[in-house]
């Protein structure tokens, strides 16, 4: 029995994550569900829409998996995603794209990793107004944080077999921060014995459009992770699809990347599949290797037969018709 975090979030949120736990059931795994909750709901009761029960429950079970959160856009409060990971320091976010069978796509044979710097770079929260004509941000990147999360995209490329690396940068334009970054993604791969590369971040979006199958590991600062994983999850079927991984030395929060969705919240038609994938990544982090693998299958043999897809994949199953489909093959 294992005792985890849950947080179901807001919007979508309680509806997929109520898919997973179904899931993850019936495959086998016993869990003690905590379950805290965060997001605009607790704001009135708690003047935050990240209360310190939610941190105390994670560091107390040092695992959590969240569903969808709502931030709003130019105003309000802070990411409680970027807060999470920073009062936790889970430096490293990683997002691994890949294309099924049965999915309609441009591509048939993507199998990539985003590994993001989770910590720094434009997503410190630093901001001012400079008088009544502008805003600033301020991009932080050190040598340590650099260190860290290259060593974890290496280290995570050999205990998967994975082929090649790739770090992503802007060191052409910024030479001191980007720049540091790539001394040190340099450093750190010369002699290995795995492929590696680097990659203007610009260039990388308009390769991974044209070829992505060439792409294995890709190791990045903050804003750019963020923003080529959701370029990436396009290749395969969208966000819905896509789970990610927040790991840090002592903790890991693991999420599904897509937003909330408050426009179809509580209609019981949005895709779990991405929220069920953060599980399986979950399952693997606790070494329960074979429940992992039997979820992924069940899941491959859903897309495949093709019967039973939600709305967004072209199918008009419910949320909970499509993790029972799920469940019947596991």
């Amino acid at each position: 029995m294992y005792k985890i975090t849950l947080i179901p979030g807001d919007g979508i949120g309680p509806e997929v994550t109520a898919a997973m736990k179904k899931v993850v059931a019936k495959a086998g795994v016993e869990i003690d569900w905590e379950e805290v909750k965060a997001g605009m709901e607790v704001i009135d009761e708690y003047n935050t829409p990240l209360p310190d029960y939610v941190i105390d429950s994670i560091k107390k079970n040092k695992i959590a998996i969240k569903g969808p959160i709502t931030t709003p856009v130019g105003k309000g409060f802070r990411s409680v995603n970027v807060a999470l990971r920073k009062t936790l320091d889970l430096y490293a976010n990683v997002r691994p794209v890949k294309s099924f069978k049965g999915i309609k796509n441009r591509y048939e044979d993507v199998d990539l990793v985003i590994v993001r710097e989770n910590t720094e770079g434009c997503y410190t929260g630093i901001e001012h107004k400079i008088g009544d004509y502008g805003a600033e941000t301020i991009k932080i990147i050190t040598r340590p944080a650099c260190e860290r999360i290259v060593d974890f995209a290496v280290d995570y490329a050999k205990k998967n077999d994975r082929k090649k690396i790739t770090g992503v940068h802007k060191a052409n334009i910024m030479k001191l921060t980007d720049g540091l970054f790539l001394d040190v993604y340099r450093e750190k791969v010369e002699g290995l014995d795995i492929e590696a590369d680097d990659l203007i971040v610009d260039a990388a979006a308009m390769n991974l459009v044209l070829n992505p199958e060439k792409y294995d590991v890709m190791v990045m600062p903050n804003l750019y992770g963020d923003i080529l994983s959701d370029l990436c999850s396009g290749l395969v079927g969208g966000l819905g699809l896509i789970p990610s991984a927040n790991i840090g030395k002592d903790y890991a929060v693991f999420e599904a990347v897509h937003g909330s969705a408050p426009q179809i919240a509580g209609q019981n038609i949005a895709n779990p599949t991405a929220i069920i994938q953060s599980a399986v990544m979950m399952l693997r982090y606790i070494g329960e290797n074979d429940a992992a693998d039997r979820i992924t299958n069940a899941l491959e043999k859903v897309f495949e037969d093709g019967t039973v897809l939600t709305v967004d994949l072209g199918g008009d199953a419910s949320t909970d018709k499509f993790a029972d489909e799920i469940c019947k093959y596991l």
